[in-house]
């Protein structure tokens, strides 16, 4: 039986949904999702099957206007990996496109210019418009509309990526769109990521989900230590940096309960995805400059050098 094997890289605005996307379309957890936008900061590659097809998504940053060197770090990853797939799939927040608040305002302008990049590039993309629930069907359509007279797109999928609406037909389009070939990774593979990056990204998920109210995302999750145990098990120690020293008791929390929590729950996820005993140990650091050394850019693929 004839295999197919290939690349799909999902691109979009931040908070487009694209973490979300690519865990429905694997069926299982591989990038982090969180309420704030710029979760994702480096691709990250999950492995979705389809009958005899296997389909390396291709998770990256949202494409923003960039201002820090972090920013265009991200902004560069995430076309690095739409140049490097067969195929790419923008993926649009529908809501947005359609109401006018500041927020919905930048969605437009992120979206504008990454038209503008698919031009520059000579690239067709399939477009995918997400959180359909509760839209007007014309509303979808006039959307998809206006999006399509800009020539960049091949065809266009109305999606939810959080209820699963519409997934089915684009996974099976993706599947079909992968070159003849074999497998690149083992069947029961999920994702092409380290375990220590992936343990850094759990309790970096954690952590926003605890204190989004009150911290920027001006934070980044470092595994120091990831050690093998006797007993089949593995230690692991994390450095969570901040910015600045008013920060740090925002993730300590009153009598460090607020990074028990964080600790509890990443240790949770962990034992569940690892499939073994885990033993986290967190500890927070202040560094104003944390976004500026090479050592962190290099540990999660991005591009120092930008």
């Amino acid at each position: 039986m004839t295999t197919r094997a290939g690349f799909a890289a999902i691109i979009g605005a931040p908070n487009a949904g694209k973490s979300t996307l690519t865990n429905r379309l694997v069926g299982t957890k591989v990038s982090i999702v969180t309420q704030k936008v710029q979760t994702t900061r480096f691709p990250v590659r999950g492995v979705a099957m389809a009958g005899q097809a296997q389909i390396v998504l291709v998770d990256t940053p949202g494409i923003f206007q960039p201002r820090r060197k972090l920013d265009r770090a991200m902004v560069r990853a995430a076309w690095g990996g739409a140049e490097d797939a067969e195929v790419v799939v923008h993926l649009v927040d529908v809501a947005a496109q359609l109401h006018d608040s500041p927020a919905d305002r930048k969605a437009k302008t992120d979206v504008e210019s990454i038209v503008e990049g698919l031009k520059a590039s000579g690239k067709k993309a399939i477009l995918a418009l997400n959180k359909i629930d509760g839209v007007k069907r014309e509303d979808l359509l006039g959307v998809s509309q206006a999006l399509f007279e800009t020539g960049v797109y091949s065809e266009a999928f109305m999606i939810s990526a959080k209820t699963g609406s519409g997934v089915e037909d684009l996974r099976a389009r993706l599947a079909a769109l992968m070159p003849e070939g074999p497998w690149l990774y083992p069947e029961d593979q999920t994702a092409d990521l380290p375990a220590r990056l992936l343990a850094a990204e759990i309790t970096r998920e954690k952590l926003y989900l605890r204190v989004h109210e009150e911290l920027p995302y001006a934070a980044a999750v470092d595994t120091t230590k990831f050690e093998e145990r006797a007993d089949g098990g593995v230690r692991i120690e994390q450095t969570i940096y901040v910015e600045r020293e008013s920060q740090r008791p925002i993730i300590l929390g009153k009598g460090g309960q607020t990074l028990k929590w964080i600790g509890q729950k990443a240790r949770e996820e962990l034992i569940e995805l690892l499939d073994r005993p885990v033993h986290l140990f967190l500890h927070v650091a202040v560094d104003e400059r944390w976004a500026d050394k090479r050592e962190f850019y290099g540990d999660v693929g991005l591009d120092f050098d930008v």
